[in-house]
């Protein structure tokens, strides 16, 4: 369900919420704020006065997903990849001065996603696998706002809980403006503390636990999550940007990251079939390093139009390298409605452990026919609508933003999905 979380997680965050997921092929500074078109403001805190903790902002995000495809790897890279999931999001933005006047802030946050996913039942080779899931995730974010000094500090813990996949997250991230304060770096360290279930396809199983549950209860032969054991699994990431103010109408931002994985980077329950007809499970190397580079560039066209643009190029050590490029043109329809229009192409080379279905030899050393790893291009595009009215949305004091965002997106191994994200802010 990985790559399903992420792209619900990355469509959130175009509605304006900051999510938490782990590093994937096609993260890249996701969880950046996004660009201004004006100079930044000098805040000036001279007159401030010591102020208790209070809430400064919640924002709500709920998505729903689906999508449909023909290439499972849980059955060995062929049958359905039909999934739904709904997603919903919370976060408390928690705001106090402390006695040196910086501002800090708390941000509580909290997930909780429904998932069905028809190829999960086969887990079972019957078919009999509880085809549903839940995943839960609060995370806590802690920052420091030195407004004098242009500087920011801040720590995260995060964790992330599913039947088959536990989470342990944490960082530090650090930024610091220009004396003129039209430009910005930042830095952010993270780290991911994991441990994999270990579920074998039933014809793996020893026979008296041959049932798969997802809910963790037993199916009647005595099998419960308590009979599983896990792996480990380490993700180190060291995430760098620069952003600078060209003008008053232009903005560009330098992004790289550098991350390297360890451990059980394998998924137990995906099936591979050599060209004899037999099959075994997924086996891939224990460790993995990427390297995404990319930049961000937004203009400021006129009084109603940006344009913003997206490129990164991606690289690792499993053979794949992948490009991707974004637009997205929001336009101010009134000075308290705006629509957004959006494309991001993707496109990528197969890792030298893939091979679809009955393609692998027996003799290879490493080996998956999940086509995460495969050659393909994709497309996502699509609108979004928001709403920020000064008298609150549909008059209601407290809500002051309303954003509706739906995608389509396409991939040439016919995989096809649509999501569609409500946010809501409130002050």
């Amino acid at each position: 369900m990985k790559k399903i979380y992420l792209s619900i997680v990355g469509f959130s965050i175009l509605c304006r919420l900051n999510a938490v997921a782990q590093v994937g092929n096609n993260s890249l500074a996701d969880n950046k704020a996004p660009f201004t078109i004006s100079t930044p403001a000098v805040t000036d805190t001279g007159d401030y006065k010591l102020r208790k903790i209070h809430i400064d902002e919640v924002d709500f995000v709920t998505s729903y997903y689906n999508q449909n495809g023909d290439h499972s790897a849980i059955t060995g890279g062929i049958g359905t990849e039909k999934v739904t999931d709904v997603a919903n999001s919370l976060t408390l933005n928690l705001v106090w001065l402390n006695k040196s006047n910086n501002k800090n802030t708390l941000e509580v946050g909290l997930g909780f996603d429904y998932h069905t996913a028809a190829s999960q039942a086969f887990v079972s080779k019957t078919g009999a696998s509880s085809p549903t899931g839940t995943r839960i995730y609060p995370s806590l974010d802690w920052t420091v706002e030195n407004a004098k000094k242009g500087n920011t500090f801040g720590v995260g813990a995060y964790y992330s809980g599913e039947f088959n996949y536990q989470s342990l997250g944490a960082d530090l991230h650090f930024s610091q403006k220009t004396t003129d304060k039209n430009g910005e770096f930042s830095a952010k360290l993270q780290g991911y503390f994991d441990k994999v279930t270990l579920i074998y396809p039933s014809e793996f199983e020893p026979a008296s636990t041959t049932d798969y549950n997802g809910n963790g209860t037993g199916s009647g032969d005595g099998r419960s999550h308590h009979n599983y054991g896990s792996s480990p699994r380490t993700t180190l990431a060291a995430s760098f940007s620069y952003s600078q103010m060209i003008n008053s109408r232009l903005q560009v931002m330098l992004l790289a990251d550098v991350v390297t994985q360890n451990g059980f980077l394998s998924l137990p329950f995906h099936r591979v079939y050599f060209n004899n007809g037999k099959d075994t499970i997924e086996r891939l190397p224990s460790s993995r390093f990427k390297l995404p580079i990319g930049a961000r560039l937004n203009y400021f066209l006129g009084d109603n139009i940006i344009i913003r643009t997206y490129y990164r190029y991606y690289i690792d050590n499993w053979g794949i390298r992948s490009n991707t490029a974004g637009l997205e043109v929001p336009y101010k329809v009134t000075p308290f409605f705006s629509i957004s229009p959006f494309y991001r192409f993707y496109n990528q080379s197969a890792s030298k452990y893939f091979a679809p279905y009955e393609e692998h030899s027996p003799t290879d050393q490493y080996f998956t026919s999940n086509y995460e790893y495969a050659k393909f291009e994709s497309s996502f595009y699509g609108i979004g609508f928001r709403l920020a009215p000064p008298n609150g949305v549909f008059g209601i004091q407290g809500l002051h933003e309303m954003e509706i965002r739906y995608g389509h997106y396409t991939q040439t191994t016919d995989l096809v999905s649509n999501v569609v994200s409500v946010s809501l802010g409130f002050k």
